[in-house]
């Protein structure tokens, strides 16, 4: 009989203290969970329910991070063997729902609004908000972190560029699927696997494009194979990016479409990147019968097809990106030598004289285009300036919460 009487002491001492701590959660716990998350990330936090769940898990529901992110919720299983050697170690993250806003804005001007879905996070913060100074961070050593397997699922990201006070370049990603295995913010010795899918809705209407990531990568020996492949891309999309030095009007293009891949491969902390880019399909504008053809379009026609002829009727463009693991980072130069490289190719097949081919440049310039396959490298100079915007973005992001040394 007295045992049972100390066991019943020790359940009953056990669900007073899980009462206790359940009502902390309920009613204080996600103010000191959003406060330190506030100060961690130099932004307003705030969360609309926090639950324990038996033993340790918790749950996060509709988390907001101003100008930045909403997520539906959130489930975090801590692991208690590396929490009691004072480790903050996760076996399990699972964020539902996220929705995530990069947003670049004019340095010295103010952006125009941008018509994007109405549940978009960050469009109702002013853009003169300055964050908070970010105190957590810049402590000695940083915020090291295990996390043994991440998952996100139905996420959206919006990424907004203003080029202009009246260009601006909107890209979303939605239906995202990420998976993510032995995470540490630290230096060890372990692999990090990762795999992400997702679709690209176009504002044009056209059809939705595709993004495959998948790989692996050592951030201690700064080793990582990975590869990309992005399908249906919509080169007109992108046409802020080089309006300026492509008319799609007097080349009479209507619609293009793209598929790019690459294999990325590193090796103490060296990358290469092999990349391909294929004009999937081009649409031209119809003209009259009695309206005459532009210059812009012969010479488009005429240099699509010597790209054609070379690689069996498609028009691809192969190139090599070398940058570091540590500091990435994008040019133009080897686009530019393997686009002049397969026009040197297309002039010995064609049979044209070195001065026809040096004169191209000149006469499309007046036409309004620069080379017939500027088309293709258009686009991917569009491409790899969003991705440098991203960049900066996410530059940005990181210099604020990089530790004082």
């Amino acid at each position: 009989m007295k045992n049972w009487k100390n066991i019943f002491r020790v359940i009953a001492v056990s669900v007073s203290i899980l009462t206790c701590v359940y009502a902390f959660l309920l009613f204080s716990g996600r103010f000191m969970l959003a406060g330190k998350l506030q100060s961690l990330l130099g932004r307003k936090v705030s969360i609309g329910q926090l639950i324990l769940k038996p033993p340790f898990n918790l749950e996060i529901k509709d988390l907001d991070i101003a100008s930045l992110a909403r997520v539906d919720r959130v489930y975090i299983s801590p692991s208690i063997p590396y929490l009691l050697t004072g480790k903050l170690a996760l076996n399990k993250v699972r964020i539902i729902r996220p929705r995530i806003t990069c947003e670049r804005s004019l340095p010295l001007a103010q952006s125009a609004p941008t018509a994007v879905p109405s549940d978009q996070p960050g469009l109702d913060q002013p853009k003169t908000e300055k964050p908070q100074e970010n105190t957590a961070s810049t402590a000695k050593g940083g915020l090291q972190v295990i996390i043994k397997s991440l998952k996100i699922r139905s996420g959206e990201v919006y990424f907004i560029d203003h080029i202009t006070d009246s260009k601006s370049v909107t890209v979303i990603l939605k239906d995202i699927n990420f998976n993510l295995k032995n995470l540490y913010t630290y230096p060890v010795d372990v692999v990090t696997d990762f795999q992400l899918s997702g679709r690209l809705p176009w504002q044009s209407g056209e059809p939705d494009g595709k993004i495959y990531l998948e790989g692996w990568l050592n951030f201690s020996k700064k080793d990582l194979l990975v590869s990309l492949k992005i399908e249906h891309i919509d080169a007109i999309a992108f046409y802020p990016y080089y309006s300026t030095w492509v008319d799609l009007e007097k080349a009479r293009i209507e619609k293009a479409k793209l598929n790019f891949s690459s294999k990325i491969q590193g090796k103490n902390n060296d990358i290469s990147a092999q990349c391909h880019l294929e004009l999937a399909d081009i649409v031209r504008k119809v003209r009259a019968p009695e309206e005459p053809q532009q210059k812009a379009e012969k010479l488009t026609d005429a240099v699509l097809d010597m790209f054609k002829a070379m690689d069996q009727g498609k028009v691809v463009l192969d190139f090599t990106l070398h940058t570091k693991m540590d500091r990435p980072q994008f040019g133009f130069e080897n686009i530019k030598s393997a686009f002049e490289g397969k026009l040197m190719q297309a002039r010995i097949s064609a049979g044209l004289r070195t001065q026809d081919l040096l004169l191209f440049p000149g006469k499309m310039l007046q036409s309004g285009l620069k080379s017939g396959a500027d088309l293709s490298k258009a686009v991917i100079d569009g491409v790899f300036a969003l991705g440098n915007g991203l960049k900066k973005v996410f530059e940005d992001a990181m210099n604020k919460q990089t530790p004082d040394k």
